[in-house]
């Protein structure tokens, strides 16, 4: 039986347990096989933490022991479990779930292939691993929003921070070599004769397929989708505003079987053939040509962000006003081009882990100085070409007071709030139905998991 299946099972196991009083039928620690831990009605299945800490390891996460690890379920099943009941937190299930096969299309997007990505994070299906995001994505969303809640009026005094700072300030991390950067970029303009090289050769591929020849092995020979050519160009159970705008409104116009015109998109030039609609989902095969662009369309739009580099170095418009007007990435187009970090949304980026070709480019730079145009590949391994302006400088150091304040606050707040829902969880937990599997008998938790059951839950 598959780890889904075994979900499914367990699910109305424990739906029929907890409508005849389940507290009566189980005993701490003895579960039905499967099930690591029950906090009110949520279940913790084993297979959901061999899951989890492996989605955590391959997202950098640091797992540490199956201990601490299964004591951050916990926490997070008990904040889900009081989230669920909280009227104040929107239901977002469905959009998660509709959202779960976007995710799993990007992370592919990161592998070779589909099977590499399925044996990187261990699931045995595409279904499986759907599933799993989708579940894993619900709980997180809970258990975040809870602990929103939970610490929504915390804050720090200064002399709250100062006390913080110097009571550990010898255990802060050191901040590395970090530098402010903003960033222009271009995708290079397909000429017109090269666009219609594209449309034709989709038009010549759409009358082979009139004349009899398979659209699945065409695809599979043509299409430049990394993600869906291996599998005849299909993707199935796409949701309503999945995919790029004009590859839906063009599937959506199509008659089941009927294949579409060539459509350009933000990736290219698409063929499309709807394959089946149900509801608000639909299966669509497709063969893209990507606007890849030739030598000429690369060094004139290389010529073009030189001329821009040369506005700003002549101060006749700031890099600021350049990345709004100029710019073509939507991500710091109209923040004036400022990258920020993707972890906390600063604008401090750590030298060590910069894209490695903006590292090179920037090399040697001081503050204010500007790359030459340089060739770089988007998240969808689109080229690109850029400029990127050094706007400041920061040596690694330890943190202080007088350089560092805001940060240390951060510090200071995270603490006390991870101090609040500690509470809130022990204050909890009494009033709770909580069973934990013998095998965790021995765990040290931080928190009273280990309590003798009880029947209500408040």
């Amino acid at each position: 039986m598959s780890n889904y299946k075994k979900y499914l099972f367990f699910l109305s196991v424990v739906a029929v347990l907890f409508s005849t009083n389940f507290s009566a039928q189980v005993k701490k620690g003895q579960l039905i096989d499967g099930i690591a831990a029950v906090i009110g009605n949520e279940i913790v299945l084993e297979s959901d933490i061999d899951e989890q800490a492996n989605y955590a390891k391959q997202q950098g996460a640091n797992v540490g022991d199956k201990c601490e690890f299964m004591e951050s379920i916990l926490n997070n099943k008990l904040l889900i479990y009081e989230a669920k009941k909280d009227t104040l937190i929107e239901n977002r299930t469905a959009a998660i779930k509709e959202m779960a096969g976007s995710k799993y299309n990007q992370i592919l997007g990161q592998f070779p292939d589909e099977k590499a990505m399925l044996a990187a994070y261990k699931f045995r299906t595409s279904y499986e691993m759907k599933s799993a995001i989708e579940k894993i994505d619900t709980d997180n969303y809970y258990g975040q929003q809870k602990y929103a809640r939970i610490t929504e009026k915390a804050d720090v005094t200064p002399n709250e921070v100062t006390d913080f700072y110097n009571q550990y300030k010898y255990q802060l991390p050191n901040v590395k070599d970090e530098v402010v950067l903003s960033k222009i970029s271009m995708y290079p303009k397909l000429s017109d004769a090269h666009k219609k090289e594209i449309i034709a050769k989709l038009n010549k591929i759409k009358e082979d397929i009139k004349g009899g020849q398979s659209f699945e092995n065409l695809a599979r020979i043509y299409s430049e989708d990394e993600g869906s050519a291996a599998v005849g160009g299909l993707y199935k159970n796409i949701n309503l505003g999945q995919m790029v705008k004009p590859f839906e409104a063009a599937a959506l116009n199509l008659q089941e079987n009927e294949i579409s015109d060539p459509v350009e998109s933000e990736f290219g030039y698409h063929l499309i053939q709807l394959v089946k609609r149900n509801g608000k989902k639909y299966d669509a095969r497709h063969i893209l040509i990507k606007n890849t662009p030739n030598a000429d369309e690369i060094a004139s739009t290389k010529k073009e962000l030189d001329s821009i580099r040369t506005l700003v170095l002549e101060k006749k418009m700031s890099f600021k006003d350049a990345a709004y007007k100029f710019s073509d990435d939507k991500s710091n187009k109209y923040s004036g081009g400022i990258m920020t970090n993707p972890q906390d949304g600063s604008d401090k980026l750590e030298k060590l882990s910069l894209d490695p070709t903006i590292s090179y480019q920037i090399a040697g730079l001081k503050k204010d100085d500007i790359t030459e145009p340089f060739q770089q590949e988007d998240q969808q391994k689109r080229i690109m070409l850029s400029i990127v302006q050094v706007n400041d400088i920061i040596d690694a150091h330890q943190l202080e007071l007088a350089t560092d304040y805001e940060r240390i606050k951060d510090l200071a707040l995270n603490k006390k709030k991870r101090e609040i829902v500690e509470k809130w969880v022990n204050d909890k937990i009494p009033s709770v139905f909580i069973s934990i599997d013998n095998k965790y008998k021995d765990c040290k938790f931080h928190n009273n998991w280990q309590k003798n059951p009880v029947t209500t839950a408040k």
